[in-house]
């Protein structure tokens, strides 16, 4: 949850992709820390936007987030989000100013940063993080809270909590280690060194890796745009039965996948992609 402190930035995250259309009913919300927009048919664009502070998380800024995320999940026009920052930073790690005063009653007692994970414990439609630049402690964290991670090649990872006197807080110690084994993971946790967007999709952490900033969020956009272009019905039992492989052994996560897929055969989606592969025509989603 280190922070870094912020340099002027030579250009704005607005100018690496073709101009953005409003999403309306996300834009009627005034938000100070993040913007919104759809950018591609059935995509949600989130950017983290606290530049003086390099897009340091703090609780005002994860409730804008929560808010855009519940408020995307919902829109039945959108079919998958991407969350990014800037080129400069993902997200720099937590506001030490919030939690500096803090005693154990407080964090404790007030569930401090719990609200953080929201993301993975609410929002049912895929999420895709474009990591460009500092993504440390909590950036590091809430990137792989993100059921795709796409970076560039020197995007900067890491949990330097260790440096700060405290461990990871919002799930680092344990997605980490899942992602690239404890070995490695313990070596970076204790340590608190950085690694880079190369060595993230090399370890396994990242799923793809881009040479620039801009090609980075044209990626995730453009996988976005593809899931969005499927049954909403079946993206969700997608992200439902992946996600559950991680709570289950092979057998029972077999069979658990095996009802979904049977479940599957009910819905309206089914019938409009089997007849249109048999009659080779794209198929119409109803999403139901």
């Amino acid at each position: 949850m280190l922070t870094l402190k912020a340099r002027p930035c030579a250009f704005h995250l607005g100018t690496l992709v073709t101009p953005l259309r409003t999403y309306s009913s996300v834009a009627e919300k005034s938000y100070e820390y993040i913007k919104v927009s759809t950018p591609r048919t059935g995509v949600g664009l989130i950017e983290l936007h606290r530049p003086k502070a390099l897009n340091a998380l703090f609780t005002p800024l994860i409730l804008e987030l929560n808010t855009a995320l519940k408020t995307f999940d919902k829109d039945p026009s959108i079919g998958a989000l991407v969350l990014t920052g800037s080129p400069k930073a993902f997200a720099a790690g937590a506001d030490i100013k919030e939690m500096a005063t803090k005693t154990f009653a407080e964090a404790y007692g007030d569930d401090f940063i719990e609200s953080w994970s929201e993301l993975p414990a609410t929002i049912k439609k895929p999420v895709i993080s474009a990591v460009n630049g500092h993504a440390l402690g909590g950036g590091c964290e809430l990137a792989m809270m993100c059921d795709i991670l796409y970076c560039s090649e020197k995007a900067n990872f890491g949990q330097p909590e260790i440096k700060l006197g405290v461990i990871p807080g919002a799930g680092g110690s344990q997605r980490l280690t899942r992602a690239i084994g404890k070995s490695k993971a313990m070596e970076l946790i204790l340590t608190g060194r950085t690694f880079s967007g190369k060595e993230a999709y090399e370890w396994g952490l990242a799923a793809r890796v881009f040479a620039t900033p801009e090609e980075c969020l044209d990626g995730a956009l453009a996988t976005a745009e593809t899931i969005a272009g499927y049954s909403r019905i079946a993206v969700k039992a997608c992200k439902e039965v992946v996600n559950k492989s991680q709570d289950l052994g092979i057998r029972e996560g077999v069979e658990y996948e095996r009802r979904v897929f049977h479940g599957l055969f009910g819905s309206e989606d089914q019938k409009i992609g089997m007849n249109a592969f048999a009659k080779k025509e794209k198929a119409q989603w109803k999403h139901r």
